[in-house]
């Protein structure tokens, strides 16, 4: 075979394909070519660092291999598309053949992107990328800036949340492919929605899983909740490092998707000079110089870690954002009244206020739920590097029913919750059906092959919730019918309560395109004041003549707010009791400055503008 500088994977050029594999552990490794005008094996060449590669002549797109490793046919690892599967052959794609229609996308800065998280699986009743379009529209014409899918990676079966996924360069074959993923990027671009992906870099699942007879891509130095960890720091660690930057890259460059959701990044262990994270911005600033897109990388982490999101300069990683998980707990422990967990650390009005004022709730106090000191102060950072949420694929799917809050929580506390997100300071994100008051549940759903882990994992869930009385049966996670399950039912949406709430949803999305003062990064621009006794809270954003204020009523009781009101006439800009979204009706009173009473309804949220002179 002819020499060539070797790229890793498989690649088309004229006259062929490359193919290159990092794969220093066996003794020898063939091309095993099942299809195609050259099926056949060929031959290898070994390069320096445990490199194997060749081109061979003749192939081309849509021609399906393995690497054989001293007899053995295993998956590339940087496989494009597995069409049969995690245990089955890569098929040799070649990007640059999409057929995009649109030119390539540069989307908005990120605080004017509110997120639209959603399953491809469930989101639609075909489950794929295909059935995900046609909903995109009305996802644009409520507001919504940006979708945010959850990992799309190539994992076992055909039902699961992604994070099983082992083959990482490959979009899931049940979902469409690569060829599917591209089209649903492609019609998302044409209605000026970003899109986001996904991504896992802290473990890979636990079937299909055939790194290791490549070479030495995990250490029992580090270890993670799902065993030794991807090898970041190791004197060998340059390939593994590689294998999940290139592997970002290829997502951005190849797919055009516009950022990054970077899953369970404390989980991401490393210890060299330079951490994965900080490489990982410096690749897409540099890709951003290149090209003039604006790319995200947004962190979901357990640490309320400030370096996260600070910038190179201050020592930070230079993260987009990170996922406010305070937010979403001190919001929930105040609609619901659960304590159970790390809902232990909240339940008053003043975690909440904590949240909006600070970013971060715990910066470094105590915390009873892990005994121990807990965060770093965020509070000066920008407001649009958190992203918050009410509810999400994990705090949804992680209970034992997956109960969404339109099952937990009253419809005025629903209406309430959504009235606080949009005004919050943050990056506000939904998760899917949320916007109308979707119903089903979202559960945990696998589809393993291999008996024992099905088996494994169906005992595991039993055994998570085992001491919760309350949970009763936990649903199979292997069972087709937990998954049908948790499908998305549109048609709620035609029902008075569904239509009510997905009309304030549209509204405050309205509101916070239209007002500067939703869309302000300035921390020290939104005040907070708490009334313990009374379960309210007052909010206040902006500066000058764009500030708005809000009264939020987490009581089950009607409530009358006392307090000093700034100067000025203030104007009703949205009520959540309004009849229109569901409520018993709007009070449509101004508010005057100075001292006032506002009576509030039970779980009843307000918004006022300043009137112009």
């Amino acid at each position: 075979m002819p020499s060539l500088e070797p790229r890793l994977g498989a690649h088309p050029v004229p006259g062929g394909v490359a193919f290159s594999v990092w794969a220093p552990s066996p003794p020898r490794v063939e091309l095993a070519l099942l299809t195609g005008a050259r099926a056949g094996v060929h031959p290898l060449r070994q390069r320096e660092g445990g490199v194997w590669s060749g081109l061979v002549e003749g192939a081309a797109a849509g021609d399906r291999y393995f690497f054989r490793l001293a007899g053995v046919d295993r998956p590339d690892p940087r496989s494009r598309f597995q069409p049969e599967g995690v245990h089955g052959p890569s098929e040799v794609i070649d990007p640059a053949s999409f057929p995009w229609t649109t030119a390539p996308f540069s989307p908005r800065p990120l605080g004017e992107l509110p997120l639209y998280e959603l399953h491809v699986g469930t989101f639609s009743r075909e489950g794929s990328f295909d059935g995900a379009i046609p909903a995109l529209r009305e996802i644009r014409e409520l507001g919504f800036g940006a979708i945010e899918l959850l990992p799309v990676a190539q994992f076992p079966g055909a039902r699961n949340w992604g994070y099983d996924g082992v083959d990482l360069y490959a979009a899931q074959a049940s979902y469409g492919g690569p060829a599917g993923l591209a089209r649903l990027v492609d019609a998302a671009h044409a209605l000026d929605l970003a899109v986001v992906l996904d991504v896992v870099y802290n473990h890979l699942g636990p079937e299909g899983n055939y790194l290791r007879e490549f070479g030495p891509y995990f250490t029992e130095r580090h270890r993670t909740s799902w065993g030794p960890a991807l090898d970041l720091d190791g004197p060998a660690s340059r390939p593994v490092r590689d294998l999940l930057l290139d592997n970002a890259l290829s997502w951005i460059e190849d797919f055009r998707i516009d950022g990054l959701r970077l899953d369970a990044v404390h989980a991401i262990l490393d210890q060299g000079p330079t951490h994965l994270l900080r490489e990982l911005t410096d690749r897409i600033a540099a890709f951003e110089r290149a090209t003039g897109r604006r790319v995200f990388a947004i962190a979901e982490s357990d640490d309320n870690d400030a370096r996260l999101i600070q910038p190179p300069s201050e020592g930070g990683h230079g993260l987009d954002a990170v996922w406010s998980d305070d937010f979403h707990h001190a919001l929930h422990a105040l609609l619901t009244g659960e304590r159970r967990g790390y809902y232990q650390d909240f339940g008053r009005v003043a975690d909440l206020g904590a949240a909006l004022r600070q970013g971060f709730v715990f910066e470094g106090q105590w915390s009873s739920f892990r005994g121990r000191p807990h965060g770093t102060l965020g509070r000066g950072l920008p407001t649009d590097r958190f992203v918050v949420f009410a509810q999400n694929h994990d705090q949804v799917g992680n209970r034992a029913h997956g109960e969404r809050l339109s099952t937990l929580v009253s419809p005025e506390a629903e209406r309430l919750s959504l009235a606080l997100l949009f005004f919050a300071p943050g990056t506000p994100l939904v998760f899917m059906g949320e916007e109308y008051g979707e119903t089903a549940p979202f559960l945990y759903f696998t589809s393993h092959g291999d008996p024992d882990l099905a088996r494994a994992v169906e005992r595991g869930r039993r055994d998570e919730f085992a001491s919760f009385d309350w949970a009763g049966e936990v649903p199979n996670p292997q069972a087709p019918e937990t998954f049908e399950a948790s499908k998305l039912d549109r048609s709620l949406r035609e029902r008075p309560r569904h239509a009510g709430l997905a009309r304030l949803t549209s509204d405050l999305l309205a509101l916070r395109a239209k007002l500067p003062a939703l869309r302000d990064p300035v921390r020290a621009h939104c005040q907070v004041e708490a009334d313990e006794q009374r379960r309210l809270l007052l909010v206040q954003r902006g500066l000058g003549d764009e500030k708005l204020i809000a009264l939020f009523s987490f009581s089950p009781e009607g409530q009358c707010w006392e307090g000093h009101v700034p100067e000025g006439r203030w104007e009703p800009l949205l009520d959540s009791a309004d009849a229109r979204y569901g409520g018993p009706g709007a009070s449509g009173a101004p508010l005057r400055g100075g001292l006032s009473e506002v009576r509030l309804s039970p779980w009843e949220a307000r918004i006022y503008g300043q009137a112009r002179r």
